[in-house]
């Protein structure tokens, strides 16, 4: 009797140190280590996406977006060439097409400079910090869409309205003396090219192409910086609202210039706005979205990574509770060997405390594992 009562004591004394031995065998398993290298192998993997390794591979998959951009390109040249509707510009119309011919503040070559090579520097300094070959294609082509779909309606626009512009009289009667035909329109003796110039005022390109380029970079800086994360940093939304202010001054100096009317600056400006709006949407998210930060196609690429390590992750669950099970059923039966003994009810109240406290244990480490995963992602993020 008394052998048997050390038995029991020495077995509910070891329990503790068995439950620790399985415990410590369940985070052996687990392998922490693992998963915070796996996860840092899936950012240098998605960092590792640059132009050497999946630029072609990229640029293919959206193939026919770059067709489209070259389709773009051949009937803006066409619209370039297309003279626009003459329209009936009579004497009494003359007094506000009397403006002096001046020189452009912005040259035309200016345009797709800072429109153009600008937000495309920009994103290649981007490129360079984050490695993202998704980031750079998809900016780059959104920005071209943008300027080459605002080109196309704007030329279309020009030709089918041909709205005299605000210094017409000038192109039109070089020497100053006016000449009209029976229905009282005028006979143009001017150079040819700049009467055909001279009834393209609505809507202003220089300022569609400012807005497109320029207001399609303004909404990438917006993402990129977190201009909307309500944090009150108005710091950010200067740097957001600089592309802009630049647009509105390209804008303010055509009418200066007396190459455009109001309306056709006002026009202008919304129609390039629109376009980067719409063409900057199809490839990243709102800039106030959580997310505004990098391209859908960033976001595909992660939650194939998460859906490819999924089965290791539920193979190790399934391991865990397996242990679970074979722990309880061990210290059942240890507890059921001594049935008739008078400590056997103590030692078997001991036993099931201790089963709570190591699944307590146990749960406690998942949800500790659970939390470090958002935390790797944001590190990811940065």
């Amino acid at each position: 009797m008394l052998f048997l009562c050390v038995i029991l004591c020495f077995d509910a004394f070891m329990m503790p140190w068995r439950k620790m031995g399985s415990l410590c065998s369940y985070f052996r398993n687990f392998n922490f280590w693992g998963l915070f290298k796996q996860e840092r192998m899936r950012e240098v993997q998605l960092g590792a996406h640059t132009v050497r390794s999946h630029g072609i591979m990229v640029a293919k998959s959206h193939k026919h977006d770059w067709l489209i951009l070259m389709l773009l390109v051949v009937i803006e040249i066409i619209l370039i060439y297309i003279h626009p509707f003459r329209r009936f510009v009579g004497k009494g119309m003359m007094t506000d097409l009397k403006y002096p011919l001046k020189e452009n503040t912005v040259p035309l070559w200016a345009v797709p400079l800072y429109a153009g090579l600008l937000p495309i520097a920009i994103f290649l300094a981007f490129y360079f910090r984050r490695k993202d070959v998704y980031d750079l294609h998809h900016s780059i082509l959104g920005l071209l869409f943008s300027l080459l779909i605002t080109a196309v309606i704007t030329d279309a626009i020009k030709d089918g309205v041909g709205r005299p512009r605000p210094d017409f009289f000038w192109r039109c009667f070089p020497d100053g003396k006016d000449v009209y035909d029976s229905l009282g329109n005028v006979i143009c003796h001017g150079k040819a090219s700049v009467i055909k110039e001279g009834h393209k005022s609505f809507p202003s390109g220089h300022t569609s192409w400012s807005f497109a380029g320029l207001g399609f970079l303004s909404l990438y800086l917006s993402g990129k910086v977190k201009a909307f994360d309500r944090r009150g940093h108005v710091a950010k939304l200067c740097i957001v609202l600089l592309p802009l202010l630049l647009a509105s001054l390209v804008a303010v100096s055509r009418v200066d210039d007396y190459w455009h009317h109001w309306q056709d600056v006002f026009a202008g400006g919304l129609l390039g706005l629109i376009v980067a709006t719409f063409c900057y949407l199809q490839f990243f998210p709102p800039p106030y979205h959580p997310d505004g930060w990098g391209p859908y196609a960033f976001f595909r690429v992660l939650e194939e990574s998460r859906s490819a390590a999924q089965p290791n992750n539920a193979v190790n669950a399934l391991n865990v509770q397996i242990m679970e099970v074979e722990t309880v059923q061990q210290g059942t039966l240890r507890a059921n060997d001594f049935p008739r003994l008078s400590g056997a009810h103590d030692s078997s109240k001991a036993l099931n405390e201790m089963e709570s406290e190591t699944l307590d244990e146990m749960e406690s480490g998942r949800r500790s594992q659970a939390l470090m995963m958002p935390l790797l992602l944001n590190e990811i993020k940065q």
